[in-house]
């Protein structure tokens, strides 16, 4: 039976809409309808139609860019300076989905390399590979659901999209520019549901592939039981490391790593977290980023002045204040915050030589929390940044080339930034985690390769 799960800003707690939850037999329906229109190949989308759709999507998108920024901070407690960012980059995000359509091309293969391929031509070229199941984050509301729901419609793949709880309103916001830029709506079908509705769900026979962000333990659960044949790319969390070297300009780095830590109030996969330095420099940089972090204002997320937002719930400021006070209790230096200034927020924080077996040091912290450590050497503090079971992106700051390159060469991450923050990202490259950060790789044009699969046909002569 439906509900109405009521959606709140999350630093006033005050409900600002609400969605209707979906039970099992109204998301049965929904992937019969997306199961049934995939098989039937007569109905499938050419592509200057998805194209078309696609097109005049993001023009919707342009004409209510403010409306979907205050959406985004009014609902996820991302900063509106922030927010407006992520507008543009969502509205980039579906063009380059058009885009990418043309670049979804076969091949030749030839066939006579052999006798017994004489006399055939064979060539290949892309389709959908089927039913869509997208599961969503918070702290990307409007465009997460972009590179889940988007390479979907642009391979033309049925797609249920299942959105963050806590943030559905982003979500049905491009839903709804979908079917009113003409996307019929059996194609994409949005559901808030319960996690074991969801996990029914995600685990049907009918789901061909599984588009996941979220929490690593929920994520590696599900994919151990995908029914079989059905693909899934993960997307996980990390605790991103920088090397600094001796050489580094820490004036110009203190300003990256201040928005790389605190963006979205750390509530980002690839934030800021673990800052390796040389003893003599690592005080040197906990003071400068303490101060920055200091004059950062903390408040609702809908306030244009507002530079760091909420926690998405208020028991997730409990987790950080227990991980904070754990890490001083045993020896960690608190250079700035360390306290929480209301039910919802809690102070950017910079904490010097935590344990290393301390929760900070040793999990995803997803708030606004930066550890700096003092490393005798660049390869021990490589080998710290290595030390973790999960790894995704990092970033070394330093003048000299070859050190950068053999920083590149040695830290286990996806990406490495040189003289950036860790969470440098566009949307047309690959993004990744590695071992237990996730599984495939993102970015547009990945996930429609994902989303497709190969046909062969082989013509004898």
């Amino acid at each position: 039976m439906s509900k109405t799960l009521d959606v709140v800003n999350p630093f006033s707690l005050e409900v600002i809409g609400s969605v209707q939850t979906s039970d099992w037999d109204q998301i049965d329906a929904m992937m019969e309808k997306a199961y049934r229109l995939f098989n039937n190949r007569d109905a499938w989308l050419p592509a200057y139609q998805r194209m078309d759709i696609l097109k005049k999507t993001s023009r919707l998108m342009e004409t209510r860019f403010d409306e979907l920024a205050f959406q985004i901070a009014n609902e996820g407690g991302k900063p509106l300076v922030d927010a407006r960012v992520e507008v543009a980059r969502a509205i980039d995000g579906v063009e380059l989905c058009v885009r990418e359509i043309s670049q979804m091309t076969g091949r030749e293969i030839p066939m006579d390399l052999t006798e017994a391929g004489a006399g055939r031509i064979a060539f290949t070229h892309r389709e959908p590979i089927g039913v869509v199941i997208a599961a969503s984050a918070f702290n990307h509301p409007l465009n997460l659901i972009v590179h889940q729901v988007g390479p979907a419609v642009a391979t033309g793949c049925p797609v249920i999209i299942k959105p963050a709880p806590d943030t559905p309103l982003s979500c049905m916001s491009f839903v709804e520019m979908l079917y009113e830029a003409g996307l019929p709506k059996d194609w994409c079908q949005p559901v808030v549901c319960s996690n074991d509705v969801a996990e029914q769900m995600i685990t049907d026979p009918r789901v061909a592939f599984l588009s996941f962000i979220g929490s690593a333990r929920i994520g590696w659960m599900l994919r151990s039981k995908l029914a079989p044949g059905a693909r899934c790319a993960l997307e996980h969390g990390g605790a991103a490391p920088v090397i600094v070297s001796e050489d580094a300009d820490i004036d110009k780095m203190i300003p990256l790593l201040t928005k790389g830590g605190y963006y979205h109030s750390g509530q980002v996969c690839v934030s800021v977290q673990r800052v390796f330095a040389p003893p003599t420099k690592a005080e040197e940089i906990a003071k400068k980023l303490a101060a920055a972090a200091a004059a950062l204002k903390v408040g609702n997320a809908t306030d244009p002045t507002t530079d760091c937002g909420p926690l998405i719930r208020p028991p997730e400021v409990d987790r950080v204040e227990e991980w904070v006070r754990e890490a001083v209790d045993g020896g960690a230096k608190l250079m700035t915050g360390g306290k929480r200034l209301g039910e919802t927020t809690y102070a950017p924080t910079v904490l010097l030589d935590p344990p290393a077996d301390a929760r900070v040091s040793s999990q995803e912290i997803f708030g606004p929390v930066i550890c700096v450590y003092s490393s005798k050497t660049t390869a021990e503090a490589i080998q710290a940044a290595n030390g973790l079971p999960f790894a995704f992106q990092a970033s070394v700051f330093t003048k000299s080339l070859e050190t950068a390159l053999q920083t590149v060469s040695r830290l286990d991450a996806n990406a490495v930034m040189v003289n950036d923050h860790t969470a440098f990202r566009v949307d047309w490259m690959p993004f990744a985690g590695r071992r237990q950060s996730g599984y495939n790789i993102g970015g547009i044009g990945y996930t429609m390769h994902d989303m497709t699969q190969d046909k062969m046909a082989v013509i004898r002569l």
